[in-house]
């Protein structure tokens, strides 16, 4: 069979260092494949290439055993190639039909005016076997991330792509969204449609992907056949060494750090209560829109309560700041590390410093040289790759971002840690050390909370789970109580 896509010794060089050493891809018409690694491995160079948005230093390109040349996202759109990204690249203002149509407007005769009603017609019959509940005069800000994600495929099929490449499609996901997907990626492959699928998820990888094409360090190391591979053998080949299984450990003591009494705000969370002990893990699971991430920007004072308490060390703290909160000894690992965590173009040192600016500086002064080396030690502490702290934090992965924003806590003495959704988008080696990281906090006597859509890791990180259900706590699961049959059922409504 002619392969639909073949990439051959594809190379990229960035200012002396080499990301992609002659990468070799090929996906066969209606396969989809997964293309793995660690974050930093080179998938999203390759990809970048593959779309138009980046130029490769050398290589070529076959689409359907022909050689095509690539410069640009258009061509890449002229060869059939689409590509759906982390972070969609939507206009939420715009409608869905606009969206579809988006840089290729339908045109009524004469050229002048859009054909609305034309373009609404034509994405009513692409997303009719996707999603047909979408209304395609809604403007795309209203729609959920899944539907979002269906609205790309749609443009996608609207462009006649014969490759679609997915990356981390479901990190927004509810189980049944993804279930969804499921059904519309099975239906795209069926159709003689090649998808390219980016995920740290290995269920997801072994459910949905025939091959895989494995990176580390920006080499090809394998392609191998997903039903025949065990899972643990393609994470030792992403993570270039053996994986050592992890138990929990558990340092909890009988010392209440923190308790929140009858927190509320409207009915996103309803008269939450508990205590959170020194050197204890404390889980929060629940189905999206269960009030966990509320909870946690409730605690951190990111938003207001209507009514409740939060203790530190047995006093209440004053106001309902973030900056009261941070000075009480809390720390915020937010959902939307990009987003809400980090300032994308500012080094890692300036990162780190944010909260605790007061104590590198004087007379209102940064003192540059003691940040740095403040900044150098804790990055050692946790690991950064490479060590550089001068460097934009956007540069770095998911993983090292991540570190640095732990890093950020530990340099303002954090007592109390708030990890939201820690390894969203963090592949299997830095989710391993982002346990450790939790471990290790815990073992120093800190305090941790942390909210997961991932059961296996709630029950890997913590000593105690709190289930939420519509805005309440429905369960607090100890030692031997935890499991996902027990989370599920409390998580659930009846």
């Amino acid at each position: 069979m002619t392969p639909r896509l073949a990439l051959h010794a594809m190379t990229k060089t960035y200012s002396g260092n080499t990301v992609l050493h002659g990468v070799d891809l090929t996906v066969l018409p209606g396969e989809v494949h997964g293309l793995l690694g660690e974050n930093g491995a080179g998938k999203s160079t390759l990809l970048n290439i593959l779309c138009g948005v980046i130029a490769s230093d050398g290589g070529s390109i076959e689409i359907d055993g022909k050689l095509v040349s690539i410069s640009s996202p258009r061509e890449a759109a002229q060869a059939g190639v689409a590509m759906i990204h982390q972070e969609l690249q939507q206009v939420p203002e715009l409608t869905v039909a606009q969206n579809i149509f988006l840089g290729a407007a339908k045109r009524r005769a004469g050229g002048l005016f859009v054909d609305r009603a034309a373009q609404e017609a034509e994405a009513r019959r692409l997303l009719q076997p996707l999603d047909p509940a979408i209304d395609v005069t809604a403007p795309v800000r209203d729609l959920r991330v899944a539907q979002r994600q269906i609205v790309e495929i749609a443009k996608a099929l609207r462009a006649n792509a014969r490759i679609i490449a997915m990356d981390e499609p479901t990190s927004s996901l509810t189980p049944k969204e993804f279930e969804r997907l499921v059904q519309v990626i099975g239906g795209l492959a069926a159709s003689g449609v090649s998808i390219i699928y980016v995920s740290h998820k290995m269920d997801e990888v072994f459910r949905l992907c025939q091959t895989a094409t494995i990176l580390r360090d920006g080499k090809l190391i394998s392609q191998v056949p997903i039903p025949a591979t065990p899972v643990r053998g393609v994470i030792e080949l992403m993570v270039g060494r053996e994986l050592a299984t992890a138990t929990h450990q558990s340092f909890a003591t009988d010392k209440v750090l923190l308790r929140v009494k009858g927190l509320t705000r409207g009915t996103a969370v309803l008269d939450a209560g508990f205590d959170l002990h020194a050197g204890e893990v404390l889980g929060i699971a629940g189905l999206v829109g269960s009030g966990r991430t509320e909870l946690m920007r409730l605690i951190a004072g990111v938003d207001r309560a209507d009514a409740g308490v939060v203790e530190v060390a047995g006093k209440p703290v004053p106001g309902h700041s973030p900056r009261a909160r941070i000075k009480a000894g809390l720390g915020l690992v937010p959902e939307e590390r990009k987003r809400d965590g980090i300032i994308r173009q500012r080094p890692v040192s300036s990162n780190i410093g944010l909260p605790s600016m007061r104590e590198f500086s004087r007379l209102g002064i940064i003192r540059s040289a003691r940040l740095k080396a403040r900044s150098e030690e804790l990055m050692r502490e946790v690991n950064l790759r490479p060590l550089d702290v001068t460097r934009p934090i956007g540069s770095f992965s998911g993983g090292n971002q991540q570190k640095v924003i732990i890093g950020r806590w530990l340099a303002s003495d954090t007592r109390i840690f708030l990890f939201d959704e820690p390894t969203r988008g963090i592949d299997v080696g830095a989710k391993a050390e982002i346990y450790d990281l939790i471990e290790g906090l815990a073992r120093e006597g800190r305090a941790v909370i942390v909210v997961s859509s991932e059961l296996p890791e709630v029950m890997r990180v913590s000593d105690r789970v709190l289930v939420m259900r519509e805005g309440r706590i429905s369960a607090d699961l100890g030692p031997g109580q935890i499991t996902e049959s027990a989370i599920a059922r409390a998580a659930i409504p009846a």
